[in-house]
């Protein structure tokens, strides 16, 4: 008999921080009498992952079961996949091990499911936590590092617009999972020196292409650890060039073939010109002001994802 939740923790050399998210799950309240269980999905890492997971299960709660599954496939992609392939709850509540959910995240996630017949996914407010300040006018660029504060009232996200919760803090139904996530992701993303984001998209695509809700639960708190190398204008120039070289893919995920060069089309004009306009009205800022050669990165990625959708055989 399935269970109400999973909280799954895909993990890549995470042995330092994953203590701390467990505490975190240890100190949930308001679950005395919900069902639901931890797994933590080691995306094939090379330290003590396993053996941290082993001294917290020799002395974790009775009532909630600490699993531990290795998935040799690199790509947070397919350890996401392999966390539901083993999940036993209904509900799949995948947690990036630099997160740390508030004392009542697993209450209220089960409780919006419940509320919520037809959503296929639905993640909450994810608030930044900074070793140090980040750069003036950060609010334009920090969806792109997983925080997201939209208020205190619960909406609907819009995937056909690009428009999707960060899968750091994401709650997904399992069954619709099962039928509509492809075996294999398309976009499986950031694996060794490659930033090619997308794959949190990815998932209220198909989601959403199956005829389910993506939403926003405002209940729903978690802390996102930013450390200062992510402020780096190196790390930020490489993540911005990746999140847009997805931008075709995603758009043309679900699309028959002959739309596909209409999206394509549409993607170059909209692209050279906000490169255009935005290098003409920031140009002179670009060497000193990093949100806006963060966003003219990003926009000369957009650019760039035809081509990288061409060359991998994304019309298929």
């Amino acid at each position: 008999m399935a269970i109400d939740l999973t909280v799954a923790i895909p993990t890549y050399n995470g042995a330092p921080r994953l203590a701390l998210v467990l505490e975190h799950l240890r100190a949930q309240t308001g679950t005395e009498t919900l069902d639901w269980e931890i797994l933590v999905v080691d995306n094939n890492s090379s330290d003590d992952t396993a053996e941290r997971v082993r001294q917290c299960q020799a002395d974790w709660l009775p009532q909630v079961p600490l699993k531990y599954h290795f998935e040799p496939q690199q790509g947070a992609a397919y350890a996401r996949q392999r966390a539901v392939q083993e999940a036993e709850g209904n509900w799949v509540a995948f947690l990036d091990d630099d997160v740390l959910p508030m004392a009542d995240w697993v209450e209220n996630a089960i409780a919006f499911g419940r509320a919520h017949p037809h959503a296929g996914a639905y993640s909450g407010q994810i608030h930044a936590k900074f070793d140090e300040p980040p750069p003036p006018e950060f609010k334009y660029i920090k969806a792109f590092l997983a925080v997201r504060e939209e208020g205190n009232v619960a909406h609907r996200y819009q995937p056909e617009r690009l428009n999707t919760p960060p899968a750091a803090a994401l709650v997904v139904r399992r069954q619709a999972w099962l039928d509509w996530m492809p075996p294999e992701p398309y976009l499986a993303g950031r694996v060794g020196e490659s930033m090619v984001g997308g794959e949190d998209i990815e998932i209220s695509m198909h989601l959403h292409h199956g005829g389910w809700e993506v939403w926003y639960c405002p209940e729903m708190h978690v802390s996102h650890h930013i450390p200062p190398h992510r402020l780096e204008r190196d790390y930020l120039m490489g993540l911005a060039q990746g999140c847009g070289l997805s931008a075709c893919q995603l758009q043309l995920l679900n699309k028959p073939l002959w739309q596909k060069p209409l999206v394509t089309g549409r993607i170059l004009l909209g692209s050279t010109r906000r490169v255009l306009f935005h290098y003409w009205r920031y140009r002179r800022e670009l060497g000193t002001d990093l949100v806006a050669a963060f966003r003219l990165r990003f926009y000369l990625g957009n650019l760039m994802s035809v081509r990288y959708a061409l060359h991998h055989k994304f019309w298929r």
